[in-house]
């Protein structure tokens, strides 16, 4: 096989992992519907501590110990690890508290933004540069979360904080450069002794939902680490074998999924205005999506604090 056939291989490759990935993330509300009876915070805690004995499983069969034994021996990475650990816990809360109180729609809105956030963090934090239509996208669905914001009467604090901590979880991984198996075993190992003592706590007292229970709640609650970890292993699978552009197409299948659930198998509340402000969404994932891989092109790039400069417009 030549080096062209391998390299349209394992492209391929990587569209299917990124693909399967990102449809498990988009069936999750699906999961979480199944476990409605059980409180969002011991959802969480299940969530955590069964995230934490796969991660386990996996390094045992990967003999991924040696990697986790020299990020032990550095603090600064240890540390962000630490941060990390808590931002995704907290995501992971807002969102199963959103399936579970009927607000898939409002979830849905945050992974859209997300990966706008992303290029603003990008932008402020690592002095990436936007060309004009990137910069156009950011403002189109900042318009979009101000719209929804004034028919509501109030900030959409779900979408915000699921785009936001998101985002921040994905710059930190950025910053320390760590392979995802190491950094989800570290993540969850820092945030597991909370989750587990929680969980004790409930079982002792007899408030559990393991103890009082059926088996099937059970093995749905054990099977949150399962439907956890698999995406995420098989997003890291995808990054690594297909372009970036590429997984930046099928990002957006999950919260895409989750929109179609939210209002065609929950039956969520979707007016007017809901319409308006995806709508200057989507508008502005497909301006910055055609920019950061060429389609759209611009005479010159914007930095914050820095004058503009004519040169090739680059990928945030």
């Amino acid at each position: 096989m030549d080096l062209s056939a391998k390299s349209t291989e394992r492209e391929r490759a990587g569209m299917l992992y990124g693909t399967a990935s990102f449809i498990l993330w988009g069936l999750l509300p699906l999961y979480w519907k199944l476990l409605q009876a059980v409180p969002s915070i011991e959802l969480l805690a299940h969530r955590i501590f069964w995230s934490f004995i796969v991660m386990v499983i996996v390094v045992l069969v990967t003999g991924g110990w040696k990697k986790i034994v020299s990020s032990v021996g550095d603090k600064k990475k240890l540390l962000l690890m630490f941060f990390c650990g808590v931002l995704i816990s907290g995501n992971w809360f807002v969102y199963i508290m959103a399936v579970n109180t009927d607000q898939v729609i409002a979830a849905s809105m945050g992974y859209f933004i997300n990966p706008l956030v992303v290029v603003l963090l990008g932008v402020i934090v690592l002095k990436e540069v936007l060309n004009r239509w990137q910069l156009t996208a950011i403002i189109l669905a900042a318009i979009g979360v101000l719209i929804v914001s004034l028919q509501y009467g109030k900030i959409p604090w779900i979408a915000l904080v699921l785009a936001g901590s998101f985002a921040l979880y994905g710059l930190i991984k950025k910053m320390i450069k760590i392979d995802p198996v190491t950094g989800l075993t570290l993540e969850t190992l820092f945030v597991m002794p909370a989750a587990f003592l929680f969980i004790l706590n409930l079982e002792s007292g007899g408030g559990g939902a393991m103890g009082s229970s059926s088996l099937l709640t059970s093995l749905f609650l054990i099977g949150t680490g399962v439907i956890t970890s698999a995406p995420l292993l098989l997003y890291a699978k995808g990054i690594e074998n297909t372009t970036f552009s590429m997984i930046g197409f099928l990002q957006y299948i999950a919260p895409s999924m989750k929109l179609f659930l939210g209002v065609i198998v929950f039956n969520e509340y979707f007016s007017f205005y809901h319409f308006l402000s995806f709508s200057f969404i989507w508008a502005g994932l497909v301006i910055f999506t055609l920019a950061n891989v060429g389609v759209l092109k611009a005479p010159y790039s914007v930095a914050v604090g820095q004058e503009e400069k004519n040169e090739a417009p680059r990928g945030a």
